[in-house]
């Protein structure tokens, strides 16, 4: 039996017992322990591979003073082991092995939803939602994917105005008093780096769920198992992802995991004031993942298996408002893109959408972003679950 195999096998066993104590009696012997005790290791559950981290204040800049994050030691997927990673705060995080594991218990997830009785995989378990920029999806598919497995959640819907930040308290210390109150924290933030700041100082699990233009890493987790599900590989695919480039942190979250597969080309196309930054170009590079830009959607669309629309994100323009007017509507997925798109390519977006995919585009079977967004709902319910139970 595979690893991925059992994984789906042990996920619908687990929960026969309050979480909090060991599951003598689980056919998977998972043991269901809090995690609290293992954050000394390291801010990311890299024993012995993440140096002590230490952050230090210069100005305005947090310098992040770490050894290397490495992510392609194996792990282990054996009956009872814990999940090897501590928080889940970028998308370099995870390898392929990994993925595969979790989209499997994404998997099991489906089934548990499906069912008319809750799981209670997770009484016993408080997340904390601390979101100081808006969010629909994230957030309420982190609270349902909690609620469904068992668990209580605690919620801040606007923490940059109805929360102590208000007040000038830290982010620092905002994570040590709401660690008191939970299990697992999810974070949205405004800037970039901020989820390494609350790992490195929570003693429990952290996830990060958007920080600024940064990375927002579980949604490349359900974009992958989309383009998994909706295409049947991810070996081998021609993906485009169009529009805000620059200040998206889902396109950035998603060239990292797509690096961890074979035989990917990945186009990007955006208009000339949100092209996609040079690190991620010379990751992907240094991956050996080919790549290249282009500024015709329509070519690039009867290429792709995967058209990846973004919308722009005048929230990140700030005063530069004749820059955001100068990219938005550039590039719209319309009835003309999908007549020269593959019969069984998909058009997704992580969603919300403004005008940059055209309404009647929704009726086409090829339109995957609302099946997209009920996914996100399995692969949270799956990191919640590993986080917090273990494999």
């Amino acid at each position: 039996m595979s690893a991925a195999s059992f994984l789906f096998s042990c996920s619908m066993h687990v929960g026969v017992s309050h979480p909090k104590v060991a599951a003598k009696s689980s056919p998977c012997g998972l043991l269901n322990q809090p995690w609290n005790h293992l954050k000394s290791k390291t801010p990311f559950g890299h024993s012995g591979v993440l140096e002590k981290s230490k952050l230090s204040q210069k100005g305005d800049e947090i310098l992040w003073r770490a050894g290397a994050l490495q992510v392609e030691s194996a792990p282990s997927f054996s009956m009872g082991q814990k999940f090897h990673l501590h928080d889940v705060i970028e998308a370099q995080q995870f390898d392929r092995e990994t993925l595969n594991a979790i989209f499997e218990v994404a998997r099991s997830m489906e089934s548990i939803e499906s069912k008319s009785s809750r799981s209670q995989m997770l009484k016993g378990y408080l997340m904390a939602t601390l979101f100081y920029e808006p969010s629909t999806r994230t957030r309420l598919s982190f609270e349902s994917a909690m609620k469904r497995l068992g668990g209580d959640v605690l919620t801040t819907e606007n923490a940059r105005e109805f929360s102590s930040a208000a007040k000038g308290e830290t982010l620092e210390d905002t994570i040590r008093t709401v660690e008191g109150y939970s299990d697992i924290i999810v974070m949205r933030h405004f800037e970039s780096g901020a989820a390494k700041r609350a790992a490195t100082t929570a003693s429990i699990p952290v996830i990060n769920a958007g920080d600024g233009p940064g990375q927002h890493p579980s949604q490349a987790l359900l974009d992958v198992y989309t383009i998994e599900r909706e295409i049947g590989k991810l070996d081998g695919i021609r993906v485009g992802l169009v529009g805000d480039l620059a200040n998206g942190r889902t396109v950035r979250s998603l060239a990292y995991l797509l690096a961890k597969y074979q035989d990917v080309k990945i186009y990007f196309v955006s208009p000339n004031v949100v092209k996609m930054k040079d690190d991620i170009k010379d990751y992907l590079t240094s991956k050996g993942v080919e790549w290249e830009e282009s500024a015709d959607l329509m070519e690039v669309a009867s290429k792709c298996n995967v058209v990846y629309q973004t919308r722009i994100q005048k929230e990140r323009f700030g005063e530069k408002i004749e820059l955001y007017e100068e990219a938005r509507g550039k590039y719209i997925v319309n009835q003309d893109v999908l007549n020269v798109m593959q019969k069984h390519a998909v058009v997704i977006h992580p969603l919300p959408r403004l005008d940059e995919i055209t309404v009647d585009v929704d009726s086409d079977p090829r339109a995957a972003y609302f099946r997209q967004a009920k996914n996100g709902l399995y692969i949270r319910m799956a990191l919640l679950k590993v986080l917090l139970l273990g494999w």
